[in-house]
């Protein structure tokens, strides 16, 4: 079941729905006892100053990453967002530069994104009858109403690497220093993926006219 956008936007109830999830996969209920305290623990102390922290992120990127997931060409964006927020809540303690975090957070979602899309080739391909295509959330519909539909179904044609390239770039206006982070590679490579993207891009939009 596709989780509500609206319970998303709490990067406590992310965790809780988290830790709820481990919890009811052991048996014993020793074990869900432990994942409630470590919950109560968690808001908490030190790590009070933690989900402040995160807090403050999600409410400052949480649209732009659902937006690069969007783009992208994730089927759930909102699910791929709320595992990155929590793969950083995970994470917090080892980022020794909290600026660091956007980027961080950027390069998560843009690495769940491509494994969430190479699982549903995978499946697609296997599968004995073709699947439908998952209907658009209201929140994803939206983000992407002001944009040309022409241009983001041509974008969604384009290899991973270009479209993860152009969308940085083009649309979260990234510089390549940035875009090499956030997806793992050179910067001379963010230069061959972008003008090779460009070039297909433009070639497909001139082939609708």
């Amino acid at each position: 079941m596709r989780r509500s956008p609206r319970a998303l936007r709490s990067p406590v109830v992310t965790v809780r729905h988290h830790r709820a999830a481990a919890a009811a996969d052991e048996e014993q209920p020793a074990a869900a006892n432990a994942v409630d305290n470590t919950i109560a623990t968690a808001v908490d102390g030190a790590d009070g100053e933690r989900e402040a922290a995160l807090a403050r992120l999600f409410e400052a990127h949480y649209t732009s990453m659902l937006r690069l997931a969007a783009l992208l060409g994730a089927d759930d964006p909102e699910n791929i967002v709320a595992e990155a927020y929590y793969e950083i809540y995970r994470k917090w303690r080892k980022l020794r530069d909290v600026a660091r975090a956007e980027a961080y957070l950027r390069s998560v979602v843009c690495n769940l994104t491509r494994m969430r899309i190479r699982h549903l080739q995978i499946v697609r391909k296997h599968a004995e009858a073709p699947s439908t295509e998952p209907a658009a959330s209201a929140e994803y519909t939206a983000l992407l109403h002001d944009d040309q539909q022409a241009l983001i179904q041509a974008l969604q044609q384009l290899p991973a690497r270009q479209r993860e390239a152009l969308v940085l770039r083009h649309w979260m206006g990234l510089k390549e220093g940035e875009i090499a982070t956030s997806m793992g590679i050179s910067a001379g490579s963010v230069k061959t993926h972008t003008a090779r993207g460009l070039a297909a891009l433009t070639q497909m939009m001139e082939g609708r006219r």
